[in-house]
């Protein structure tokens, strides 16, 4: 049997990109030697899920970031930079990530070397350890895809480009590496040569096909399932009304204005809103006006199982998580989705692209455009047939299993 490191900044949400944490208890199931590699605050979710943990002090990852600088008196072009440097600092801090990828090395004389490292796709000191120690690394949740061409940069994005090749130079130098594990032109970014797993199929990427790498593998996904009761509160609710689930995930969760019109929006076509507001703090005075003004049948909710959640929807209205548009997507459940950071852009525009649900802006939704989506959504039988169509196909690729597969396919021919 092997042993593999899984590695990830220390959030929630980057355990998931759609079966990142499930993968992994596969390959424990079928008797590998699994350990995950993390800080501390990620630990009870690993550990529930019953794998070994492995804490390190420093993960590489930048979090939370420094609070936003006031850029009303910069040119535009200063402002533009300033947000693209501090997305570079958040998994590309020089001094972070060098100590998080000594952390990673020093885990040999501990729990011992490992056959492979599975990572996700920003955690820079897990490439660079994996090429410290001379074993193959695979990316799990995240496409591979040729590096843009410089010609095609934008002066800002030229600025950048140079910043973050100093800095993953710097880091290659520190270590004695070349850089196996990254993109070398304009744009430095984590390529594994041997495997990338996506969670989604070919045709979710359909736009991005000129780009893609061969070591790309789609394992699409099922509905997930558990074996918990139902809560109290959702066995209350009459199994014949249906619901509409409204969530912002674990991290940007501070819209309360996009709770509040969701809620309405899905009561007016007769849906009950779960509204999950995360577990981040909120004003007692703001939760309360919040409180206040949703509709008198919304849940309110820190948090949901969505294998609980997810069966008994009809609607979903989200931010566009990696995590929660694969859930949505394997349950066939047409959504609504309004990006509010990161990746999230792109999510909600593959769900347009893929006909099962509708992009909404900021701008759309206080212009009213949710109940306007929530109408039509609710009436479309092609856009749920649709829907319904892409949760089979994703069915149809195996999902963690069909994963677990390929990493031990890796393993066997490193």
């Amino acid at each position: 049997m092997a042993k593999f490191w899984f590695i990830s900044a220390p959030l929630f949400s980057h355990l998931d990109w759609g079966g990142f944490l499930k993968t992994a208890q596969v390959l424990k199931h079928r008797g590998h030697d699994v350990t995950w590699v993390s800080g501390e605050p990620i630990r009870n979710p690993v550990e529930s899920s019953g794998l070994a943990f492995a804490p390190i002090a420093e993960t590489g990852w930048l979090w939370p970031p420094p609070p936003q600088p006031d850029v009303s008196q910069m040119n535009p072009q200063d402002a533009v930079m300033l947000r693209y440097v501090r997305a570079l600092d958040t998994w590309m801090t020089e001094d972070l990530v060098r100590l998080a990828t000594q952390h990673i090395i020093d885990l040999v004389a501990e729990i011992g070397k490992p056959d492979a490292i599975v990572t996700d796709a920003f955690l820079t000191a897990a490439a660079l350890a994996a090429e410290a120690l001379d074993v193959p690394l695979a990316v799990a949740g995240w496409l591979a895809t040729a590096d843009m061409n410089e010609e095609h940069l934008f002066p800002v994005q030229k600025r950048l480009s140079e910043e973050s090749i100093q800095r993953i130079s710097s880091l290659y130098a520190h270590f004695g590496l070349q850089g196996v594990n990254f993109s070398h032109g304009a744009t430095p970014s984590i390529i594994s040569p041997h495997l990338h797993i996506s969670y989604f199929t070919p045709g979710w990427y359909l736009a991005d096909t000129a780009a893609m790498l061969e070591q790309n593998a789609f394992v699409g996904g099922k509905p997930a399932t558990t074996r918990q009761p139902e809560p109290d509160w959702l066995q209350a609710i009459p199994a014949e009304k249906p619901l509409a689930l409204i969530t912002l995930g674990s991290t940007f969760t501070g819209d309360l204005g996009f709770f509040s019109w969701a809620a309405h929006a899905a009561h007016r076509v007769g849906l009950i809103p779960i509204v999950v507001i995360g577990t981040n703090p909120i004003d007692p005075a703001d939760k309360q006006e919040l409180i206040a003004a949703l509709p008198k049948t919304t849940r309110l909710l820190n948090w949901v199982n969505l294998a609980h959640v997810l069966p008994r929807c009809k609607l979903v209205i989200q931010h566009g998580g990696m995590g929660t548009t694969h859930a949505v997507l394997t349950h066939g459940i047409p959504q609504m989705v309004v990006p509010h950071a990161a990746d999230q852009r792109g999510q909600a525009k593959r769900v347009a692209e893929a006909k099962v649900g509708l992009n909404l802006s900021a701008h759309d939704v206080r212009n009213g455009k949710l109940l306007e989506g929530a109408r039509a959504l609710i009436k479309d039988e092609r856009v749920q047939q649709t829907a319904r169509d892409f949760a089979a196909e994703m069915a149809s690729l195996g999902g963690p299993p069909a994963a677990a597969d390929l990493l031990e396919e890796m393993i066997s021919g490193a």
